[in-house]
This record gives C-alpha cells, sequence and structure tokens, in this order.
C-alpha cells in the first residue's frame, strides 16, 4: 500500500531541514526521509562530544511538525511513488510534490597510496570523529582544498587529535585574495576567523599537497609538495578531500535534466528551485556547490514552491542570489591545481571495490565499456568514489545510475520484481 504525502523531502540535512520547514508551514503534510538515524546531514551531523549549532536545533524542533523517516533509503523510483528500504522491510511513499535534498559527496582524487588504511576522506574523518571513533592522541595531517578543511581539522583538534599541519593546495596569492573578498561577507569571515582560532598553532601551508601516501598494512607517512621541496611526513592518519561532487543519481533516475557543462554535473533548477520534470524540485549541493546559507535558502524556496506558495517563495531570491555569488568565490580561487590529475600511476588501485587498477582502464572512453570488461564502478559504491576521480581524471564520464540506487536486501529486489509468469 502507499503512503500519501503532500511534499515528500529527500534529505535532511540543511537544504531538506528548511524545505520541511517552509512547506509545513502551509499546513502540507511533509514526510522527511533520511538513511541516517539521526538528521542533520553531514554539516550538522550529531556530535558526541559538542552540542549542535543553534540554528541546527531550531532545524530539528521543527521536525515535530512533520513525519521523520529515518534509516529510510531510496532504491527505487515509479510515477510519483518512492520505493525505500527501512529496517523493518520496504515501503512505497507517494506524493504530489517531491523535494530534492540529496546533498553532496567528497571528492577524493587519486595518488599512490591513497587505500592505505588511516587515508580517508576529511569529510569522512569529521564524521567519524563526531561519531565517537578515536582519534585521540594521534598525528593526523590534513589536506586537499577550501573551508572545509579547517571545519574538518577543528572537529579533529577538538576530539584530541594532534595535528600536524593543513596543507592547501591553492596557491597563496589565490588564497589571500580570497580572504581579501572576505571582507564583503562580515559572517563568513567572522565564522572563517572562529575557526582560524580554534586551530591556533597549527601550520597552514598552500601551494602544497600530497603526492604519495606510505606505508605496509597501514599508513606511516606522506610524501608532500610544495612551494619549497618535496619533504616527508611522518603521521597515523590522512584526511584529504578536494572539494565536494553533488548527488544527482536519484535527480537522473527521475529523469531530471542536468547541467552538462561541469566535470560533476548538477541538478539544473530554475530560480524557484523547479527541475524539468513536474512536481519535482531540488534544493541545496545537488544544484552546485553553493555552502550551508544557499543549501538553507533554497531548501525554504523550494518548500513554498512545493506547497504552492509563489510568493513567499519570490521573496527568497535576493538572499539566494547572494548566496551563490559567496559559492562563485569559492570555485574562482580555490580551482584544482593541474598536477593533481597527474599523480595516480598504472599501477594505483581506481576501484578500490573491485581492486582495478588504474593501467588496467587504458584505452577505455565509455564508462560501460570499462565496467563491462573490469567490473570498475560495480562495487558497493556503484562508481561514486572511482567514477567521480575518473570524471575528474578526464578518463569518461560516469555513466547513468540504475536501481537499485544503493546496496539493497534480497528481499527488497524481489519484491520490486514483477511475479514470473507460468
Amino acid at each position: 500500500m502507499t503512503e500519501h504525502y503532500d511534499v515528500l523531502v529527500v534529505g535532511a540535512g540543511p537544504a531538506g531541514l528548511a524545505t520541511a520547514q517552509a512547506a509545513a508551514g502551509h499546513g502540507a503534510r511533509v514526510g522527511v526521509i533520511d538513511a541516517q538515524p539521526r538528521p542533520g546531514g553531514q554539516v550538522w551531523r550529531h556530535d558526541v562530544r559538542q552540542a549542535s549549532p543553534h540554528a541546527a536545533r531550531h532545524a530539528f524542533a521543527a521536525l515535530a511538525r512533520v513525519e521523520w523517516l529515518a534509516r529510510h533509503s531510496v532504491v527505487g523510483a515509479e510515477t510519483q511513488v518512492l520505493r525505500v528500504e527501512h529496517p523493518d522491510g520496504v515501503r512505497l511513499l507517494g506524493y504530489g510534490a517531491l523535494v530534492l535534498a540529496t546533498g553532496a559527496r567528497e571528492l577524493m582524487l587519486p595518488f599512490p597510496g591513497w587505500t592505505l588504511p588511516g587515508v580517508s576522506g576529511a569529510g569522512g574523518l569529521q564524521a567519524l570523529a563526531k561519531q565517537g571513533w578515536p582519534v585521540a592522541g594521534k598525528r593526523v595531517l590534513v589536506s586537499g582544498t577550501g573551508p572545509l578543511l579547517l571545519a574538518a581539522a577543528a572537529t579533529l583538534r577538538a576530539h584530541g587529535a594532534h595535528l600536524l599541519g593543513i596543507h592547501e593546495q591553492a596557491p597563496t596569492a589565490a588564497v589571500h585574495a580570497f580572504a581579501r573578498q572576505m571582507l564583503h561577507w562580515p559572517a563568513r569571515a567572522v565564522q572563517a576567523i572562529s575557526l582560524r582560532t580554534r586551530l591556533a598553532g597549527v601550520a597552514y601551508r598552500c601551494g602544497s599537497f600530497v603526492r604519495r601516501a606510505n606505508g605496509d598494512d597501514r599508513l606511516q607517512s606522506v610524501d608532500i609538495e610544495g612551494p619549497d621541496g618535496a619533504q616527508q611526513v611522518e603521521c597515523d592518519l590522512l584526511a584529504t578531500g578536494y572539494g565536494l561532487v553533488p548527488n544527482v543519481e536519484l535527480a537522473q533516475l527521475l529523469g531530471c535534466a542536468l547541467a552538462a557543462h561541469d566535470t560533476h554535473p548538477h541538478v539544473q533548477v530554475d530560480a524557484l528551485s523547479r527541475t524539468s520534470v513536474a512536481g519535482i524540485h531540488a534544493a541545496g549541493e545537488l544544484c552546485g556547490i553553493g555552502g550551508l546559507a544557499a543549501a538553507r535558502i533554497e531548501g525554504a524556496i523550494a518548500g513554498h514552491m512545493a506547497a504552492g506558495d509563489l510568493t513567499a517563495a519570490s521573496a527568497l531570491l535576493p538572499a539566494r542570489a547572494r548566496a551563490r555569488r559567496f559559492a562563485g568565490l569559492l570555485s574562482t580561487h580555490f580551482a584544482l591545481d593541474p598536477r593533481l590529475r597527474t599523480l595516480a600511476t598504472p599501477q594505483t588501485t581506481i576501484c578500490r571495490c573491485e581492486d582495478v587498477t588504474l593501467g588496467e582502464l587504458g584505452g577505455y572512453t565509455d564508462a560501460r565499456d570499462a565496467k563491462l570488461a573490469t567490473r570498475c564502478g560495480m562495487g558497493a559504491c556503484q562508481g561514486r568514489i572511482c567514477g567521480s576521480a575518473l570524471a575528474e581524471l578526464g578518463r569518461f564520464p560516469r555513466s547513468g545510475p540504475r536501481p537499485p540506487l544503493f546496496p539493497a536486501r534480497l528481499a527488497t529486489l524481489a519484491e520490486a520484481s514483477p511475479p514470473l509468469s507460468d
């Protein structure tokens, strides 16, 4: 039996929570689904040691007015119905309007040793620390690009990690130019100053990146390339991240058009959050990486539109435009150094799920052909890590998604299959 919602929201990060609050304010029956046990997404993920920010607590409280469906994963979609797996089985959720707020994931660029135990995404290690994974006393080096490195480093330090340094691949001139632009964004400048204060004494090196991770059965050291040449640093953990990639798989499955000019496409929406498919809206990072402020504003716009209030949605357009202008600064000043795309050797593992090296992918220009021949992208992550990395390396774009979008139980797949004829 299908359960029906006036507005169904996929994703309980800042964008999804803002959507739910806005739509519920119009009296709509709103359902919010998320694969995690708690709301908040990555930005507002529950921290076992620290209280959530005030804005997060306010957003969580607003869930009392909607139906919060935790540990629910979308495995397939039909006409105005999502097939969702949860701990007790499968549900069919129908909707009048659907809002996608599926967020983004980290971009990992391959280099020799990047699959060693002890190497993880910067946001990934931040999430683990928040959930209680022990980092206290561990020597941690943070590398990659963008302000998110500061947020990850601050969390790790708060959980007792010994930070060896933050290595930002963008050159000093670009970072300083970005800092000068922050004068036009006082709230974000205050946030940046607060993070740097919490990281007092931790070296922040520009024009610097990890070339190789070294170790036998675990990480022992990293080779770093910087303005003054190469150096080797012993460490226990490496947290590295080169920005974010929009999670567009569900949108693709539903037929929503994507922006085709980007290496990592995002969902095309108009200013009022409408996708190319009638009745489906999108908000936040899957519409292009924009940060917390943009996600919350776009979520509110989507919620008002999904509930049919064009006036309330339109009133937020100036704030949305301003938030998106700031996002443009990030892509300009933290553009990736071309050398990062040349670090992987033919022996470097690209698909860690299926143990496929870069050399084994030589000669393939199509993701589907490479998958059929090597199984690259057929593992548990369904190509989310290796596919994004290969697209960034200029090898080939990711192929389109096929259900199930995430690993699912056999019982779920059996229930979704048509009955066999006699």
